[in-house]
């Protein structure tokens, strides 16, 4: 269910579009829901948001509830595209990231072994405030929202997770029964349950003992504490598969990052998108690389920023205030300090000087740097793409080239040096 309005927010893009290292919201509980083994996803979405949401949404399929009449009412719009399927239906909302995998298949094994129509997820909670209460009796459970409680079931600890699993062929008849007789004048998702009971059907209750996983985001400061629990989780696997990340409490890496066993990512460092490091790269210290790869043995800091299509073939190293986009830059190659280098293809064991740019855009499009191998370029050169630098070439200090240099040249294009003789004393004198 990702329907909500997200008012809490106080943002205008959609909760579930929220991003967390990498992924929306929703892309985690999509994320969860596919590792437990859900055979077809149904996204609810409300109608100003439906492309948006569609677009993340991956092969999930996505059904607009154009009305924000409850819970009940989106995953009644949800059943017609389960339409014939008899199955387990499990139910979740899109604004939960930390669900994990190992919690909802343990939900679904829970549902099965009782024998049930529909098993509610639950937890105990020291101050329930506004959650639903779970009521226990012979026949199963029930559910009362706290709005619709009396006092002696609001003193109630055991609540309702909103996470549920459910038979298809009871849930139809429930949903199509309901009604908004209530304090919100919504069709709630809870009151399923005694509908399916009074079918003959059992529900039970799965107590979750880690209420942490089942939190749900309503504020920025919620997405946050969600934030910070699940990059713990992203550390915590690859250090475990082997990568060296020298100090995790300085170190943000998104989902979908790839670490190697013996990489290295050193304090301060962000690494972000699809950024890939080989056995024995280096990223960091105080460094930024968003979609690039690093082979092995090659470097990335410190101070370094590698943007979009950045690829560091084996022994290649961008130092200190370097940045790259859309560039190979080839094995054992050098851009050691002070460079702009954008898209770019530089061969093997060349060095590019401090200072040096690659101008890459006209004002209208964007053009290409090949530099060739074993080039030394001086500090302070500025390339006019599009322009080729052969192979064994050297260009002086400060030249600003805009024409190919052929290979094993030397290319020097700068104003002579004029010496003025006097000029200081001339100037007092005026």
């Amino acid at each position: 269910m990702a329907g909500g309005k997200g008012t809490r927010m106080r943002s205008a893009l959609p909760k579930v579009l929220h991003p967390i290292w990498g992924r929306p919201l929703l892309g985690w509980v999509i994320s969860a829901v596919r590792d437990a083994g859900a055979e077809r996803v149904v996204v609810v979405v409300p109608p100003d948001a439906a492309e948006a949401v569609t677009a993340v949404a991956g092969d999930a399929q996505t059904v607009i509830q154009h009305d924000q009449l409850g819970t009940g009412d989106a995953v009644r719009c949800a059943m017609p595209a389960l339409e014939g399927f008899s199955g387990d239906v499990l139910i979740v909302s899109g604004d939960t990231p930390l669900l994990t995998a190992e919690l909802l298949s343990g939900l679904v094994a829970a549902h099965g072994a009782e024998g049930a129509a529909g098993t509610a997820a639950t937890f105990r909670i020291a101050t329930p405030g506004g959650y639903g209460r779970v009521i226990r009796d012979a026949a199963g459970i029930r559910i009362v929202e706290a709005k619709d409680a009396t006092a002696a079931e609001l003193a109630i600890d055991e609540v309702n997770a909103g996470l549920y699993v459910f038979d298809a062929d009871a849930l139809r008849p429930a949903l199509a029964g309901l009604t908004n007789d209530n304090a919100q004048g919504e069709y709630y998702l809870p009151d399923v349950v005694p509908a399916i009971a009074a079918a003959g059907g059992r529900v039970s209750a799965s107590l979750v003992a880690d209420a942490s996983l089942l939190l749900g985001v309503n504020t920025r400061v919620e997405l946050a504490e969600a934030a910070q629990i699940i990059r713990g989780r992203i550390l915590e696997t690859h250090l475990l598969a082997g990568a060296g990340i020298v100090d995790p409490a300085t170190t943000y890496i998104d989902a979908e990052v790839e670490l190697a066993p013996d990489c290295v990512v050193h304090p301060f460092t962000i690494l972000r998108g699809t950024t890939r490091l080989a056995a024995g790269a280096e990223a960091g210290p105080h460094s930024v690389l968003t979609d690039a790869t690093l082979e092995s043995g090659a470097q990335a800091g410190p101070f370094a920023h590698l943007r979009a299509g950045s690829h560091l073939h084996a022994g290649a190293r961008v130092g200190a205030f370097a940045e790259t986009k859309n560039a190979e830059i080839g094995p054992r190659s050098k851009v050691p300090h002070l460079s702009y280098i954008g898209d770019a293809t530089i061969g093997e064991d060349t060095n590019i000087g401090a200072g040096n740019i690659t101008a890459n855009y006209d004002g209208v499009s964007k053009h290409r740097t090949t530099i060739g191998d074993r080039v030394r370029t001086g500090s302070d050169c500025v390339f006019v793409a599009p322009v080729e630098i052969g192979d064994d070439a050297t260009t002086g200090a400060g030249s600003i080239i805009t024409g190919d240099v052929p290979a094993e040249a030397l290319a020097i294009a700068r104003a002579r040096q004029v010496n003025k003789e006097h000029y200081a004393k001339r100037k007092r004198d005026a």
